[in-house]
């Protein structure tokens, strides 16, 4: 009895550990993907985001020597601005879709990590820059639709 009853306690220790460990995994490794207007209405600094928009035309900067690259993300309804280290991709620019990694940082922008250019044989950018054609771009961005 005695060691029947040590061997369901084990067991519980070892399940609820692995429980704890699964969770722990989940929940740090988990990346929201919100838009400009969502961010913009509950930014939390040092969190990791997917942030997903258009870059707004007129707003990129690209410094090659120093590979300091910076722009402005938007929805149709607000904007965030980013920056970024490193290269983009070939298919990103003005006027394009994309969707970002990073963090919001305490100075008030956007610190990217990673930058997707949007782009396969179903997608279409929208033609006007209304809002209903943001809203397009973001099912597309979000994959929805399919």
């Amino acid at each position: 009895m005695n060691q029947k009853r040590k061997l369901i306690v084990g067991g519980i220790v070892i399940a609820g550990a692995l429980t704890y460990m699964i969770y722990a995994g989940v929940t740090q490794s988990a990346v929201y993907f919100v838009t400009p207007a969502e961010l913009r209405a509950a930014p939390v600094p040092g969190k990791a985001y997917r942030l997903g928009g258009m870059v707004v035309p007129g707003s990129l900067k690209w410094e090659p020597r120093s590979l300091d690259l910076s722009f402005t993300l938007s929805d149709g309804t607000a904007t965030v601005p980013v920056r970024h280290k490193g290269t983009p991709p070939d298919l990103f620019g003005e006027g394009r879709g994309a969707v970002l990694e990073g963090s919001w940082t305490a100075d008030g922008y956007f610190k990217a990590t990673l930058i997707m250019a949007k782009h396969s044989e179903e997608y279409k950018a929208p033609h006007d820059q209304s809002e209903a054609g943001y809203r397009e771009l973001l099912k597309t961005l979000r994959g929805e639709g399919r």
